[in-house]
């Protein structure tokens, strides 16, 4: 039988606004890769790399993509005796409203949909295809 859908709901509502303000010991990370067991590697501000873990109020209730953006707590990291540098305690499903926020990092910029004009090749949408001569001897 599956989860009741009040907690589900309650995850969501929980991950849909950004905190206030953060601990020292909150950052925001990106998501580099899955390594499973609800375990994820993620890049710090610093371009440092860690291993978080994601809760079991999250797990099969809230899905994170890679290069999506999590809010880690490291205060527990100096206790444990394993290669877990914290926790995840919040996913940012918002990003609009989180890059909003003061505490930002400034290292991870906006992406831009659209990648950048190159100089490579001109776009051939909505144009003819190009034309070949048969009778070339």
């Amino acid at each position: 039988m599956g989860k009741p859908k009040r907690n589900v709901f309650a995850a969501a509502e929980e991950t849909s606004t950004p905190p206030s303000t953060l601990s020292l010991t909150q950052s925001i990370a990106r998501v580099v890769k899955a390594e499973g067991n609800s375990l994820y590697s993620c890049t710090l501000p610093n371009k440092k790399a860690v291993l978080v873990e994601l809760p079991s109020r999250f797990r099969n209730t809230i899905w994170i993509k890679n290069g999506g953006f999590v809010l880690i707590d490291t205060k527990d990291a100096d206790v444990r005796q394993n290669k877990l540098a914290g926790e995840i305690i919040n996913v940012v499903r918002n990003e609009h409203m989180w890059r909003k926020e003061s505490y930002w990092p400034k290292e991870f910029p906006k992406a831009s949909a659209y990648p950048e004009d190159s100089d490579e090749e001109e776009s051939t949408v909505g144009k003819m295809p190009p034309s070949y001569d048969s009778e070339e001897e």
